[in-house]
């Protein structure tokens, strides 16, 4: 008899981590629910493309019976990537034309968010559910959400991201300061909008770098460019900036010192983009981190094990740790909860060290002197 059998289970956060582990779960015949903080499944999606990798990403898919929808839903061509320095020179096409692209298939944030909402049974997911606090009563533990209601459930799954409401009921332990801010933003109709750097990206993502700084481009499906620069500063460069980053005016000011020297094709990124920007000091969480597992409380994604954006591992840990945690729990392996959870959290621990440490290599790599070679190197 697996470990959740007869229990109530409560997930909170419906991001793909959350939503894959939600339907994984369910095609066990587990009782679960999934507590989303947006107000519905029509809120607009924000970020970049995501890069699934086939030993992740795409596995879980695959084990969540959703392999066919998501060939249906993805972007081909999404993959190809271009090197450029800061004068905008092309310095290298990573064009997979191959039978190699099927194993880098890109997909935008929303369609992919709609496949798994639409393999979870009705009702699965619970919408405007902004979690405040959990309190344990009698073995279980008591949600209570911001708009005044409240859940009881036997196990709670934390898939809240990097600003996680539960971790803390888990272990103290908090990230580091990465030592760089990310600037994001977002145009709209770039190929009417920024036409020469819509024609350079070419439907998928540009990597330019120079000066220990980094601007990454994505294109969406929409027909929107996202993206983001990436330089080093202090941990508490967004508060003493003095910048409003709903002011577009500061913000391409800012731009204009702190890339000086950069081809004014970037500057077009900023003059065209929405006005509404958004800084994101970037945290890790230590690889060496350890806590003794609880027996009704674990945690995956961001929530267990934040890294920055730069090797593109994010999503793919999620729902990997979706993956693994959904076969410790329904596996008849464990003789109880408390066992299964901790077997899945040492194991995610040590898969989330081994990838952190390539992560830090490879933001470091990204935003050093020597970025372009060290790149252009990996890609030979």
């Amino acid at each position: 008899m697996n470990v959740i059998q007869n229990k109530k289970i409560a997930i909170v956060g419906g991001g793909p981590g959350g939503l894959t582990l939600a339907r994984l779960l369910q095609m066990k015949g587990a009782d679960v629910k999934v507590y989303e903080r947006d107000l519905n499944k029509d809120v607009r999606v924000q970020g970049a493309t995501l890069d699934l990798h086939e030993e992740s990403g795409l596995n879980a898919l695959q084990q969540a019976g959703l392999t066919e929808a998501f060939k249906a839903n993805y972007r081909p061509g999404a993959d190809k990537m271009r090197i450029l320095d800061k004068k905008a020179t092309i310095l290298f096409d990573d064009d997979f034309t191959s039978a190699e692209e099927a194993y880098r298939p890109e997909i935008d944030r929303g369609p992919l968010r709609k496949i798994l909402l639409e393999s979870l049974q009705p009702g699965t997911v619970v919408w405007d559910s902004y979690l405040l606090t959990l309190e344990e009563l009698d073995g279980s533990w008591v949600l209570k959400f911001q708009n005044g209601t409240e859940a009881v459930a036997d196990l709670v799954i934390a898939a809240d991201g990097a600003n996680s409401k539960i971790r803390p009921f888990i272990t103290p332990i908090q990230p580091f300061f990465a030592g760089l801010t990310v600037v994001e933003g977002a145009v709209y109709d770039s190929e009417n909008a920024v036409p020469e750097l819509h024609k350079l990206l070419n439907g998928g993502k540009i990597f330019a770098m120079g000066d220990e700084k980094s601007i990454i481009v994505a294109s969406k499906g929409d027909g929107s460019m996202v993206f983001y620069t990436g330089s080093k500063t202090d941990e508490d460069w967004v508060a003493t900036s003095g910048i409003d980053f709903n002011d577009k005016a500061q913000v391409i000011a800012w731009f204009g010192q702190e890339f000086a020297g950069w081809d004014v094709v970037w500057l077009d990124l900023f003059t065209n983009a929405e006005s509404h920007f958004i800084p994101r000091p970037q945290y890790c969480m230590p690889l060496d981190q350890t806590w003794k597992p609880l027996p009704n409380l674990t945690m995956l994604g961001d929530a267990a094990h934040l890294m920055p954006p730069y090797a593109g591992e994010g999503v793919n840990m999620a729902m990997l740790d979706a993956l693994e945690l959904s076969i410790c729990l329904t596996s008849d392996t464990f003789p109880d909860l408390h066992s299964a959870i901790a077997h899945y959290e040492t194991e995610m621990r040590a898969r989330a060290a081994e990838v952190g440490q390539l992560t830090l290599d490879q933001t470091a790599s990204i935003h050093s002197a020597n970025a372009i070679s060290d790149m252009l190197e990996m890609f030979s």
